[in-house]
C-alpha cells in the first residue's frame, strides 16, 4: 500500500476511479448530467500513449500488433483489435483499433450509456435512433431516424450516447488507422438481456433521414481479435464491484 500511495495516478487510473465512483456506488442508478459531463472531461484527456498505443510508430506491417517499445503499434493492426482494460457488472472500458477501411457494422446499446473518444485517425460514423420497432417476432424491425452521418476525425471531444438518444445503433467505417476509447455502463451482458444486435438499414426515399432497419445474424466477415493492455497497471483493490 505505501509503494502504491507515493506512485503518480495515471490519467486511466483516475478515469477508472471515477466510473467506480459513479457507476458502482449507486448501482442500477443512471448516471446524472452532471456526473456524465465530469467523465467526459477526464475521458477528453486520454491520450493513445496512455492505454498503452503508439500512434504515430510506422513500422513495417506485422500480423503482431505488438511493439517492440512494449506499445502496441497502431499504424500496423491489420485486423478490428479489441483491447480490453476493464470490465465488471457496472462498466467496461476498453479500445478498439481499427485499420484503414475496416467497418464495425451496424449494431445497437440496449438500456446502455457509452462515453466515446477518438484517439487517433478518422473514421466515418452512422448512427440512428429508434422512432417506432417491433420486437415481439424473432427479428426486431422498425423505423430509425439518423442523428450523425459523417466523418470524425482526432483530436475531437468525447461523445455520449444513451439508452435511447445520442446514436444508440451505430456503425464505424477506418478512414484512416484509429483507435475508439469506449466506456459503457453497464456492460453488454447475454444473460441480463443485453446482446449485441446487429441490422441492415433501408433508407427511406421519400422520407430523408429516416431508414428501416431490420436485425441480421452476426456478419460472418466480422472479426475481432483481442490484444493485451499494454498501459500503466489500474488498481481495482477498493473496487466495490470486485468485493465479496
Amino acid at each position: 500500500m505505501g509503494e502504491c500511495a507515493t506512485m503518480e495516478i495515471t490519467k486511466v487510473q483516475t478515469l477508472y476511479d471515477a466510473c467506480n465512483a459513479v457507476f458502482c456506488a449507486k448501482q442500477g442508478d443512471l448516471p446524472s448530467f452532471q456526473q456524465i459531463h465530469f467523465l467526459k472531461n477526464l475521458l477528453n484527456r486520454i491520450e493513445a500513449v496512455d492505454v498503452g498505443i503508439d500512434e504515430f510508430s510506422d513500422g513495417s506491417p506485422s500480423s503482431s500488433p505488438d511493439s517492440g517499445n512494449g506499445l502496441i503499434v497502431g499504424q500496423t493492426v491489420d485486423k478490428i483489435t479489441y483491447i480490453h482494460i476493464h470490465e465488471c457488472d457496472n462498466f467496461s472500458i476498453g479500445v478498439f483499433c481499427f485499420p484503414a477501411g475496416a467497418t464495425f457494422p451496424l449494431h445497437d446499446h440496449p438500456g446502455m450509456t457509452v462515453l466515446s473518444k477518438l484517439l487517433y485517425g478518422s473514421a466515418y460514423l452512422k448512427a440512428y435512433d429508434w422512432v417506432k420497432f417491433d420486437a415481439s417476432n424473432s427479428r426486431m424491425i422498425g423505423l430509425a431516424g439518423k442523428v450523425m452521418d459523417g466523418v470524425m476525425e482526432s483530436p475531437s471531444e468525447p461523445t455520449v450516447l444513451f439508452p435511447r438518444s445520442g446514436g444508440n445503433i451505430h456503425t464505424f467505417t477506418a478512414v484512416t488507422p484509429c483507435a475508439i476509447m469506449d466506456i459503457l455502463t453497464p456492460p453488454y451482458s447475454d444473460d441480463l438481456g443485453r446482446p449485441s444486435t446487429y441490422f441492415l438499414d433501408y433508407p427511406i426515399p421519400s422520407l430523408p433521414g429516416y431508414s428501416v432497419l431490420e436485425e441480421r445474424d452476426l456478419p460472418e466477415d466480422l472479426v475481432v481479435a483481442g490484444a493485451p493492455y499494454l498501459g500503466p497497471p489500474i488498481f481495482t483493490e477498493n473496487d466495490p464491484c470486485l468485493l465479496g
